[in-house]
């Protein structure tokens, strides 16, 4: 049944191949004894080259990411800190893009909804993308409440929809909270986790109006209030 279904796979890509004249190179390749994976390999990576590149918009055009005018500082970086947050959230969305679900699900609250959700479900967020790519915003400065500390990092999401191969772009904001320093309280209570992803919300300025980003989903995550003890 496996084989058969790779043999479609491969007759999709084939015919896909045709459209634009390879498919004449790719049944050579078969017929002169190349590894079938490799020619599918081959004329997918050839498909994506014919796709329509992504290019997220620059920070400071609709859409983008804001711009930060601070320069980060250099040199190692507090793990409890802001940038230690926004640490985080490049992790997560690296491990996206790897297609670790399960290790960036670790990256939310254990005690959360979506923490303690099912690794499959989780996973299945993102089955409609065949690519998920992010770059990562200037956090905000710690706030407290609560006994807790929480930072929220702006993200430019981009990648491409499974279905269509059509780019994606998206500007997320990525809430992370952590237990402050005091009595009682573990290491794993002290380190940033994930609380919520919502749409980017720009900073209240008195007297401009709210210009939020009005953003497609890109997994049910999106829209989850943001949680206040």
């Amino acid at each position: 049944m496996r084989a058969d279904l790779k043999a479609a796979a491969l007759l999709s890509l084939l015919l896909v191949a045709g459209c634009d004249g390879r498919e004449e190179s790719a049944i050579d390749n078969l017929a002169n004894g190349a590894n079938s994976v490799q020619v599918e390999n081959n004329i997918r990576a050839e498909a994506l080259a014919l796709m329509e590149p992504l290019t997220p918009p620059e920070p400071g055009t609709p859409g983008g990411l804001p711009v930060d005018p601070a320069p980060l500082e250099e040199g190692a970086i507090d793990p409890d800190s802001a940038q230690g947050a926004a640490q985080v959230v490049q992790g997560y969305y690296g491990l996206l893009e790897e297609k670790r679900f399960e290790d960036a699900q670790d990256l939310w609250d254990p005690a959360g909804a979506i923490g303690m959700q099912d690794d499959a479900r989780f996973a299945a967020r993102f089955r409609g993308f065949s690519e998920i790519h992010a770059s990562i915003g200037a956090p905000s400065d710690p706030e407290g409440a609560a006994g807790s500390s929480y930072v929220t990092v702006p993200v430019q999401v981009y990648g491409r929809i499974a279905a269509t191969g059509k780019p994606f772009y998206t500007l997320r904001q990525v809430v992370l909270r952590r237990v402050n320093d005091v009595p009682g309280s573990t290491a794993e209570q002290r380190r940033w986790h994930i609380e919520s992803i919502s749409a980017y919300v720009a900073p209240e300025t008195p007297g401009v109006a709210d210009n939020a980003a009005v953003a497609q989903p890109i997994s049910m995550t999106d829209g989850m209030a943001r949680k206040r003890p």
